[in-house]
């Protein structure tokens, strides 16, 4: 990269790393400041634009993915959007905020370097931080990154000096996560053609048909990518002439045909406060603690209902497909999918088939099992996800790159946005929750009003403290913590945010509507 060095360009104090939901929420938010954002392809809209399928939809309401002060404009339709739908909803808040006057499309951030202190900060006493001490100022008056861009149009590397970076290039797309095989028994052996959903993605409605039709296709993966893609391959095979997918299946998960459960609404059993209230949360005290360990038989049995309607409605003992994990883990995850109605009909067609192994590899007809089964496959499809975290690594310099997981093998955020151990860095968009357009919304509102010291960040000790009790609430919550999702306690993590802000956490207007109504974008209006 040094070969192509010159003096860095100086053309605003922020930079914004990425164009999807999150770096358009916080390029507005940031907008006094005249950010600049750097979007590796042509166009806003991240995963939405580059990581979906002809057929991908949101698996909610309008009402429930929105901005705070830019409705749907129908945002009363029950169907759940489009793929396409969300980009032009996206493109539109874009315009009408004039968020597109900063982003520099084409514009892949290669290297990112650290070049001066933030506070009492400098190279050669970073590591030493890590006991405790302040952050420091966001805004210190020079430079404190310099980011390296590659264009398309040219292989010339053009830096930028910066004296805050908010990254927000997300946990999906880009980077593959690819399984490993035994030796010998890798992609090289198989004679058919391999994809991941990355690759799928890009195909168009007809090529994506040509691909699937009349082939015996086999699609690794059990999560709403891989739902939709087998779904898509059975209604290519239809007729006599179609051939079945095959779902290779090595971890299963809950499906949820609709939000509504025995008759009840889904939210009332997680997204209100009083059902948040039997969820563990970070920082709470040895009371709370308590209540949650009394009232634990009462959050099992709601788990249990949940079941015992899913497995009513939908197949899933037929099928082999019950999870052995209860229901709850895969919400305090993030991992609830909604079932596309056609899928199982599909299944009892004979045009979806499923095999359940917790090891696979190729042979040059297909896939193998361990229990020395095989299916023949023309077309390999692998939806076993994206590598977030590799995408951050593979830009940021050393000690930064070995403390992004420091000290418990997830990224310690506080409030779900600041390393403590990286300065002058925020990341927007990489814990989830059920509602992620929402959080990245609140988190880059909370940003904006610390970039303007509005209020300060507690010691360096005090933020490792808190992420590390949320990483505790989450391993007790769930087998899958490392996905870092909020969603049994949300509406913690807003008030936090609410609170840090100044703002009240009680956002309703009246006390039954704020225990017992469902949050929404609505309810976050900024203050002024």
């Amino acid at each position: 990269m040094d070969s192509h060095q010159n003096l860095p360009l100086l053309v605003s104090k922020i930079g914004i790393v990425g164009a999807g939901v999150s770096g358009i929420a916080a390029a507005k938010q940031l907008s006094r400041h005249n950010p600049i954002v750097f979007e590796a392809s042509d166009s806003i809209g991240g995963v939405w634009k580059h990581c979906s399928y002809n057929s991908t939809r949101l698996q909610s309401l309008r009402s429930d993915y929105e901005f705070t002060d830019f409705p749907w404009p129908d945002r009363d339709n029950s169907e759940f959007p489009t793929h396409l739908e969300i980009l032009n909803y996206l493109k539109s808040y874009a315009e009408h905020f004039d968020v597109l006057k900063n982003v520099r499309f084409n514009s892949k951030v290669v290297e990112i370097r650290f070049v001066g202190g933030s506070g009492d900060r400098d190279n050669s006493d970073i590591m030493g931080l890590i006991g405790g001490g302040d952050y420091g100022s966001l805004l210190p008056g020079q430079p404190v990154w310099e980011v390296a861009v590659q264009t398309k149009e040219s292989d010339i590397i053009q830096w930028y000096g910066f004296e805050f970076i908010v990254l927000c290039n997300g946990k999906y797309g880009d980077v593959a996560k690819i399984p490993s095989f035994p030796r010998s028994k890798g992609p090289e052996l198989f004679e058919g053609q391999l994809l991941h959903t990355l690759d799928y993605c890009k195909l168009d409605r007809e090529a994506a048909t040509k691909l699937l039709k009349g082939k015996k296709v086999a699609v690794v993966g059990f999560k709403k990518s891989a739902i939709d893609l087998a779904l898509e391959c059975a209604e290519a095979n239809q007729g006599p002439e179609g051939q079945p997918c095959t779902m290779v299946v090595r971890t299963l998960h809950w499906t949820v045909p609709h939000y509504r459960i025995w008759g009840l609404p889904f939210f009332l059993f997680y997204s209100t406060r009083a059902s948040q209230f039997l969820h563990e949360r970070p920082n709470q005290g040895f009371l709370k603690t308590l209540l949650c360990l009394l009232l634990s038989p009462m959050r099992r049995g709601i788990s249990k209902f949940i079941e015992s309607y899913i497995l009513w409605k939908l197949p899933l003992e037929k099928y082999g497909l019950k999870p052995e994990h209860p229901f709850e883990e895969d919400y305090a995850s993030c991992q609830m999918a909604v079932l596309p109605d056609k899928f199982f009909p599909e299944a009892d067609k004979g045009k979806i088939v499923f095999k359940k192994a917790s090891r696979w590899w190729f042979w040059n007809g297909g896939i193998e099992f361990e229990d020395n089964t095989k299916v023949e496959a023309d077309v390999v499809i692998l939806a076993t996800g994206f590598d977030g975290k590799k995408k951050i690594k593979t830009i940021l310099p050393e000690p930064f790159r070995s403390l992004l997981e420091y000290p418990s093998g997830i990224m310690p955020l506080y409030r779900g946005t600041i390393h403590p151990l990286i300065p002058n860095m925020a990341f927007v968009g990489y814990v989830e929750s059920v509602a992620n357009l929402r959080s990245s919304e609140l988190r880059s509102m909370w940003l904006s009003q610390l970039v303007d010291d509005k209020f300060k960040l507690p010691s360096i000790e005090k933020m490792l403290s808190y992420t590390l009790q949320e990483m505790e609430v989450m391993k007790r919550s769930t087998r899958f913590y490392k996905r870092h999702c909020i969603s049994t306690y949300s509406i913690k993590h807003s008030d936090e945010i609410c609170e840090d802000m100044g703002w009240s956490s009680w956002r309703k207007m009246s006390w039954i509507s704020e225990v017992l109504g469902l949050y929404g974008s609505g309810d976050y209006k900024k203050e002024n």
